[in-house]
Order: C-alpha cells, then sequence, then structure tokens
C-alpha cells in the first residue's frame, strides 16, 4: 500500500492508518437499563432530582434509545414525570432554551 503525502506526515505522528482504523472499529459503550442494573423497583416521582437525569435542558425528556431505558420502566418513568410537573416539582418548559 502506497502512501500519499498526507498519509506520511499522519505515519510520523504515530497515527498511521492502522490507528485510525482502530478509532473507527471501537464500539461504543452498551446502554444498559440503571433500573434493572440497580435493582429499582419504584420511580419516586418526589425526587426532581433523580427524574432531572432523564430530562434535557428544555424540560423534555430523552427518549429510549439514548438513555438506554427499557420500555417497562421507561413508561413508569413518564408517568413519574408527569406527576412531577403536575405537582409543580418539575418544570413544564424551562427557559434555559434561550
Amino acid at each position: 500500500m502506497e502512501y500519499n503525502n498526507r498519509d506520511n506526515d499522519r505515519k510520523d505522528r504515530g497515527i498511521g492508518p492502522t490507528a485510525t482504523n482502530k478509532i473507527r472499529n471501537s464500539r461504543p459503550l452498551k446502554k444498559y437499563c440503571r433500573f434493572k442494573r440497580n435493582g429499582i423497583k419504584y420511580i419516586d416521582y418526589k425526587d426532581p432530582d433523580f427524574l432531572w437525569k432523564f430530562l434535557n435542558d428544555q424540560g423534555k425528556m430523552l427518549p429510549r434509545r439514548i438513555t438506554g431505558t427499557s420500555l417497562k420502566y421507561q413508561r413508569r418513568l413518564s408517568t413519574a414525570v408527569k406527576r412531577g410537573r403536575h405537582l409543580g416539582l418539575l418544570p413544564f418548559v424551562t427557559d434555559k432554551a434561550k
């Protein structure tokens, strides 16, 4: 395999084609349901600090594909967030979006 000038520069810096392939082929950490892993059976809607971990800066709930939460606990989490919003513990919309 022949290197062009750009590849020679990378090779001199210790960033050869094998190093870039290792970076590209590395797998991201597997997502897991933190409720199953920690054995949490009940999601307390009166704990806004815990529920904020599942909300973005606008106050919207983060989807399962980002948090890794299982379907069963995502449904329970959405119920807890809605209850917290109704009681005024969590905002419906935040001003941080501005």
